[in-house]
């Protein structure tokens, strides 16, 4: 499957098994590449860097992880271009999953002002979010994603044969953000899991190939009709419909240190924004409990200490979507329906964070 993207220089992702294939034809005049990859896919760098034939090819290993997008890795990445003599005319790949695209991103995106850069995710995760619509980025102990860039890459390969093996729980984490497409636009999405469960978790399925191809459809035109995340007012929402789940999910990350997977927060960032979208837009009743079924189905937590709430709320504040002191959350008025919620109003979503909670233990 090969999907477009709209942009400056418009791109295509590359879904299939063997899609590694297309790497030659991609690499362009560049004579230098760089390969930014955690250090336990060394094997992997080794099968990229012999598609890259004679072109003088550097490793630069990173950790795995969230512990990849700092602002230190960031800076031994920049000595080691510069140790390699980069140039504008070069490239940087970036292998590994979301965490490293965003790293390897931002790097191309910082370096000499811009050089090209190729996205090979190996994650569920990598290949359905953080590897389609240029946002590049680094972490701070504040929060997730606060230091960034837009760069769209010259190509994206998806190629299905380097998940085999992949821990089941990082497919279950990617699959958070398919299911996140399937209520924001495509509830087709929706169907596929609901009818065949075992095989979306399936690395090597028919079922994975289309959810993995959705997901990314659905991302590729969002971001086609707003690339940088400029459009979005009331019902009329661009690009930051994909955040739905988000804020909170975020808050959730950095509450945690990083140290729960970006899918299992963004799981319990969906629950609580359908009892938002309940309480505030109207969202029926059946499309909140289907999230909280179908995320639970997957494996996925559907609820978070209510204690946490005040804590959660102060680091919301920090997201990079609201605008100045204003909160800005990603609703739903219906499946295939986002709302831009500006300033919601405080007390509903503190009692739509303890009905949360509440219904959960009690559903437990």
């Amino acid at each position: 499957m090969r999907i477009g993207v709209t942009a400056a220089v418009p791109y295509d992702v590359v879904i299939d098994h063997g899609a590694l294939a297309e790497l030659p034809g991609v690499l362009g005049s560049a004579t230098r590449i760089a390969i930014i990859v955690p250090e336990t896919l060394a094997g992997q760098a080794g099968l990229v860097a012999v598609r890259c034939g004679d072109r003088q090819v550097t490793l630069i290993p990173v950790p795995d992880s969230e512990a990849a997008k700092t602002p230190e890795v960031l800076t031994r990445c920049w000595e080691a271009l510069a140790g390699a003599g980069f140039t504008r005319s070069d490239l940087v790949i970036g292998l590994g999953g979301g965490t490293t695209t965003d790293l390897a991103g931002f790097v191309a995106a910082s370096w000499l002002r811009g050089v090209g850069f190729i996205s090979i995710p190996t994650s569920v995760l990598g290949m359905v979010d953080a590897a389609v619509g240029g946002k590049t980025g680094i972490n701070l102990p504040t929060g997730k994603n606060l230091v960034g860039a837009f760069h769209e890459p010259v190509a994206v390969l998806c190629d299905l044969d380097l998940l085999t093996g992949l821990p089941e729980v990082e497919v279950r984490s990617g699959l958070a953000e398919v299911v996140k497409c399937g209520f924001i636009r495509d509830a087709r999405i929706l169907q596929l899991l609901d009818d065949d469960l075992p095989g979306a978790l399936d690395v090597t399925s028919a079922t994975f190939a289309e959810l993995v191809g959705r997901a990314v459809a659905v991302k590729a035109e969002v971001v086609s009709r707003d690339l940088t995340e400029r459009t979005s007012v009331g019902d009329a929402v661009g690009r930051e419909a994909l955040n739905y789940g988000h804020t909170l999910g975020h808050a959730v990350e950095a509450r945690e240190n990083f140290s729960w997977r970006h899918g299992e927060a963004i799981a319990v960032g969906m629950v609580f924004m359908a009892e938002v979208s309940r309480r505030l837009l109207g969202l029926s009743k059946r499309c909140v409990n289907d999230h909280s079924r179908l995320l639970a189905g997957l494996g996925l937590p559907i609820s978070y200490p209510e204690q946490a709430w005040q804590e959660l709320r102060a680091l919301m504040s920090l997201d990079k979507k609201s605008r100045g002191t204003t909160l800005r959350l990603v609703g739903l008025r219906e499946q295939g329906s986002p709302v831009i919620l500006e300033a919601p109003d405080e007390q509903e979503l503190s009692r739509a964070w303890t009905a949360v909670f509440r219904e959960a233990v009690t559903d437990g």
